[in-house]
């Protein structure tokens, strides 16, 4: 019986905690918007674009600011949700910047 509830609060507790630490999109291709979309999004925040990539599911820009510091930004393929922008030198203290961009 204890074997039991001890799996069973683990699995409860599995989903919580992998959702705090995950930042995959799980999105179908036929619902991401293109990467025309994606340039748009960058040109309208002032960015300038080296790259866009797929990585863990999410369109990644790589480019940089309207300031010139390169950045590295996460956005949902769906939605074009900004998730995360890195600056370079900032590795440590990522500046996550989650629905900013909808206010805007």
């Amino acid at each position: 019986m204890k074997k039991t509830l001890a799996i069973l609060a683990l699995v409860a507790a599995l989903p919580a905690g992998m959702a705090l630490a995950d930042d995959d999109c799980f999105v179908p291709m036929a619902d991401w918007q293109p990467r025309d979309a994606v340039a748009r999004l960058a040109e309208e925040n002032g960015w300038s674009v080296g790259r866009i990539k797929i990585d863990d599911g999410c369109y990644e820009i790589h480019g940089t600011d309207a300031e010139g510091r390169r950045i590295e930004v996460t956005v949902h393929p769906a939605t074009l949700d900004v998730i995360e922008i890195e600056y370079e030198g900032d590795h440590d203290r990522p500046r996550r910047d989650r629905d900013r961009h909808k206010q805007d």
